[in-house]
């Protein structure tokens, strides 16, 4: 690939992580039950600490794209490296889902509250967008370990 199109990607991870940030931060202050409250209310609400917590996982796979494309441009994209940072990539990606299914059960179940059914769609919606980066991410994986295992062949014949 060229420096450009690897130097523009690695930015958009990084706008991407930049922008879920900003969103962690700000949408706890916006939501209609924390107005008139104090920031440790707001911040040290179980449910938000849940999001923080289940927030971390997909920070560690852009952290991990953000290395792959840097194996992409030291040209090692086929190396036991990059297939790792895919195979971290596709595991980060189960661990969100099922940090979402925890809390589509909590709001389905446990929550008091009448109106469910936008959290729930936008926890369906996001839960379809991990099972596809995860298997994007299998497959990839899967693709670049045979490259690698053909590459490791090759080198020991010549």
């Amino acid at each position: 690939m060229k420096r450009g199109s690897i130097l523009f990607l690695r930015t958009v991870v990084v706008l991407v992580a930049a922008g879920v940030l900003a969103f962690l931060i700000w949408q706890p202050q916006a939501e209609g039950v924390n107005q008139g409250a104090d920031l440790a209310t707001i911040y040290l609400d179980p449910f938000v600490l849940y999001m923080y917590l289940g927030s971390l996982p997909f920070f560690f796979a852009l952290y991990q794209v953000f290395e792959l494309l840097g194996y992409v441009g030291q040209f090692q994209d086929v190396s036991p490296a990059a297939v790792t940072a895919l195979r971290r990539v596709k595991y980060s990606a189960w661990v969100v889902l099922a940090f979402l299914v925890g809390g589509v059960a909590y709001i389905i179940l446990g929550d008091g509250g009448e109106d469910r059914a936008g959290p729930v769609a936008m926890g369906i919606m996001t839960s379809f967008v991990c099972v596809v980066t995860a298997a994007s991410a299998a497959t990839f994986e899967r693709v670049l370990q045979r490259a690698v295992d053909l590459k490791l062949e090759n080198d020991l014949t010549v």
